[in-house]
């Protein structure tokens, strides 16, 4: 095991799928010399020479419109969109080509294709750069959407997302890349669990708290708090956004009869909304109370002065806990 920053696990997550497969070729807006703004790709360039590591235009349609094309003709294309907010020039070629060609063509065209996205907000950065558009590929069907939390999945779930046939939206939590952890950089990946999975971080009995990305350690510091009141929550890493893993939730959400669900995204019509509706739907007759959604706040992403208000913290994460519990809470606080 090797301790290393979620942004190290990445490199060398691609640094190894690039020595396993000629195939696989890396481009993005200066990714090359610089090594990203976020030196993710940095030394590929020196190993692996220009003819797989592609600095391109500010064009992030065209960026994934090559990829497409190489993707035709044979290649593993790893796109980076620079930032989270700037993959929307780029999403008619992932919705009306990405994710149907293999469906268009009866599997005759694979389109394995990795689009690497630093996600989130949380680091004061400046407008279109702390955005959450995970719902909206999401909602497309043909592309498997992963977020990752931590730096051992961040490793593995990337080198699977490239080995992948299918296309794959690859959402990189930009304020963990500092974060460091253990990672396993010589596991076999025939090995490793399926990166749809869903993972049980924490186990717990009294409500289940559902979160993915850099919330999730949101989350885990929710449920040291709610310990220490004599609450016992269980806590799952989703990893996997479409799909998602429902049999790893249902058993959890049946266990516990309670649910809350917390993302950074918009609450309408977010990834919250289609889980709960999931659950209930799934688990009704085990439900003690509502399912709740913790999550950022149905505006465009604010000012870096004020994301603190923006994003779902502990105090909130912990009064839905309350909520679901029929404990003490903000509502009852008000009606009183």
């Amino acid at each position: 095991m090797t301790e290393m920053t979620l942004g190290k696990a990445l490199t060398a997550g691609l640094q190894q799928a690039m020595r396993d497969d000629d195939k696989v070729v890396i481009m993005g807006e200066d990714i090359g010399k610089l090594g990203g703004v976020f030196r993710i790709t940095d030394g590929l360039l020196d190993e692996f020479g220009a003819e797989r590591v592609m600095d391109t235009p500010l064009a992030e349609s065209g960026i994934v419109g090559m990829a497409v094309g190489l993707a035709f003709r044979g290649y593993r294309p790893v796109v980076e969109i620079q930032f989270d907010g700037f993959v929307y020039p780029a999403f008619d070629q992932i919705v009306s080509q990405v994710a149907k060609l293999h469906y268009r063509t009866q599997g005759r065209v694979k389109m394995p294709i990795t689009i690497r996205i630093p996600w989130a907000g949380g680091i004061g950065a400046a407008e279109h750069h702390s955005e959450s558009p995970e719902a909206y590929f999401v909602h497309t069907a043909g592309l498997r959407v992963i977020a990752v939390s931590n730096p051992q999945d961040a490793y593995r779930c990337l080198r699977q997302a490239i080995a992948s046939d299918d296309p794959v939206i690859f959402f990189e939590p930009k304020r963990l890349y500092h974060h460091k952890g253990e990672v396993d950089l010589d596991a076999p990946l025939a090995d490793a669990p399926p990166m749809g999975l869903a993972h049980v971080v924490r186990e717990g009995t009294d409500a289940t708290l559902i979160s993915y990305g850099a919330m999730l350690t949101t989350a885990l510091d929710a449920a040291a708090a709610a310990e220490d009141e004599g609450i016992s929550l269980e806590v799952i890493d989703l990893r996997s956004l479409s799909p998602v893993d429902y049999d790893t939730v249902s058993a959890s959400v049946r266990k516990t009869g309670r649910v809350v669900v917390a993302h950074e995204a918009s609450r309408e019509a977010g990834v919250a909304a289609e889980v709960i509706a999931s659950i209930t739907e799934d688990c009704f007759h085990w439900l003690e109370s509502a399912p709740l959604r913790v999550t950022g706040h149905d505006i465009p992403y604010p000012p870096a002065k004020l994301e603190k208000f923006h994003l779902p913290d502990l105090d909130r994460i912990l009064d839905a806990v309350d909520r679901v519990l029929d404990r003490p809470n903000s509502l009852t606080e008000v009606e009183r």
